[in-house]
């Protein structure tokens, strides 16, 4: 049987040292989809950063795509994140540079050296989340659905393990936070990883998938009906 591409076991999450989730528990298995929702201020955000190692796990065992996060170095790091798809709430963009050059930055940033090999796979992800005729476009030029979608395809640029996405439709409205997650889900169907976090019940119902709930310093898995 495959290892889990994530677990968790009896993890403290804590933010600003003070705890913000205790007794977490969680094991993901390849090609899950699984939302995490709860009230702002409830610990969603901070259990994702601490699946992408920019918070320190400081009780409990956890690893995530073949990394221990509890003995994990700094100089590490980089390395982690280059197995982990991050999508934002913000989009983070460079504003100064156009879709497919933002896409150079990342590879450059990551190793890539060939220019045909980085082209390839810039088309490739544009051509998954449907902009690839908007590669030379700006940021600015494009709508918050469009920017979004390009993170995604930034996301899926080092071929990850598993993607985090954390509020990515927080900055959309329910139509296009709608088509933002049909791109997600078709991404998980082709066999990735999704963990999500979300506030946005709507998007659940309409895609309904694993969901587990972070409420009063816990977290617990929910039936679709009790959402």
């Amino acid at each position: 049987m495959s290892q889990p591409v994530l677990f968790l076991r009896n993890v403290t999450i804590y933010q600003d040292k003070k705890a913000i989730l205790s007794d977490v528990n969680l094991e993901v298995n390849h090609g899950e989809f699984i939302y995490i929702i709860g009230k702002t201020g409830s610990g969603k955000s901070s259990l994702m950063k601490t699946l992408y190692a920019d918070l320190p796990i400081l009780e409990g065992q956890a690893s995530i795509v073949d990394y221990d996060l509890v003995t994990l170095k700094e100089v590490n790091i980089p390395y982690l994140r280059r197995k982990i798809g991050i999508v934002f709430q913000d989009f983070m963009l460079l504003p100064d540079r156009t879709v497919n050059e933002n896409m150079i930055f990342v590879l450059k940033a990551t190793g890539w050296k060939d220019a045909e090999e980085m082209q390839f796979k810039i088309d490739e992800v544009l051509e998954k989340v449907d902009m690839k005729s908007f590669a030379h476009k700006m940021p600015h030029q494009l709508s918050g659905g469009e920017q979004q979608r390009v993170a995604i395809a930034r996301a899926l640029l080092n071929d990850p393990e598993i993607i985090l996405a954390d509020e990515p439709t927080g900055n959309l409205d329910p139509q296009t936070s709608a088509e933002v997650i049909g791109v997600l889900k078709k991404i998980n169907e082709n066999g990735k990883t999704i963990i999500m976090a979300t506030h946005d019940y709507a998007v659940i119902l309409k895609f309904p998938s694993k969901t587990l709930k972070c409420e009063n310093g816990t977290m617990f898995e929910v039936v679709q009906r009790a959402v």
